[in-house]
């Protein structure tokens, strides 16, 4: 039987790798950078998501051999199943951030035995915050640690909603962000998946809206907000399935509950919401 891993020294060497990473990224982030469009001309990649994530691969493979590696550039193993140890790596969450702004972009790692969160770090590289847990053992940013979540209520919420999703598309209609953004008491983007869920981990933001992320944009921050006690579902209120893409609705439990409520009356009344 293999030996059972100290989950508190796997953060701490996580964590160690992420600020090496972070140290490079920072030196980058006003250099040259080779920026590609991927599926479309805001789905963006660099020669630095590529490089970051290789050293993490190699890292892994080297500390972890037998661990599975879920990632976003495609240097990690075809996933099929959530048996074992799976690591979800995003090296840069928020480049389209990382190429135009130079901040708000993160390193998002996030640990899962048997698909229950171990570990999670998220780096936002600019700021120095690193927001970091180990399942039962409480969420922390930096040295400090967070306090659970309270309940709330969406008046009195600041809830992160992309404003793409306030106009016409074809993945949920507009009127029912609408009725969330509309009885909130502000909305914000940040533009980082990563970055949005440790905020709402640590208090900053109240909620969270958003449609089609993939496993690497969620993996780490899942696991801090389970680790504080938030509510984490599809749009439609149906579980998460981890390997898939998915819409995510996020947030502190009276906050998730009411913005669910608007999501399912619009569904009721024939408002479309795109199924997988």
């Amino acid at each position: 039987m293999a030996e059972a891993l100290d989950w508190g020294q796997v953060r701490d060497q996580v964590i160690e790798w992420v600020q090496e990473a972070g140290d490079i990224l920072k030196k980058a982030v006003n250099g040259h950078l080779n920026v590609e469009s991927k599926s479309s001309p805001d789905d963006l990649v660099t020669n630095m998501d590529k490089q970051t994530e290789q050293y993490f691969i190699d890292k892994v493979r080297s500390h972890f051999p037998g661990h599975r590696i879920v990632s976003e550039e495609g240097f990690g193993d075809e996933v099929q199943t959530t048996e074992g140890i799976l690591w979800f790596i995003d090296p840069i969450d928020g480049t389209m951030n990382f190429v135009h702004q130079k901040r708000h972009f993160a390193i998002s790692i996030g640990i899962y035995e048997e698909g229950v969160g171990k570990v999670a770090v998220i780096y936002d590289v600019i700021a120095g915050d690193i927001y970091h847990c180990v399942k039962g053992q409480g969420a922390f940013i930096n040295k400090e640690k967070m306090r659970p979540l309270e309940d709330g209520e969406l008046k009195t919420s600041v809830v992160a909603i992309n404003g793409t999703w306030l106009s016409k598309n074809r993945r949920i209609n507009p009127e029912i962000v609408r009725s969330i953004a509309e009885h909130t008491r502000g909305t914000r983007s940040y533009g980082s998946a990563a970055i949005e869920l440790a905020y709402i981990a640590n208090g900053i933001l109240d909620g969270y809206l958003s449609m089609r992320l993939a496993p690497w944009d969620i993996g780490a921050g899942l696991i801090l907000i389970d680790e504080v006690g938030g509510r984490v579902s599809q749009v439609d209120g149906s579980p998460l399935e981890l390997l898939k893409q998915n819409s995510i609705l996020i947030g502190k439990k009276g906050v998730h509950q009411e913005m669910l409520q608007y999501i399912q009356s619009g569904i009721a009344e024939g408002k479309y919401v795109e199924k997988k």
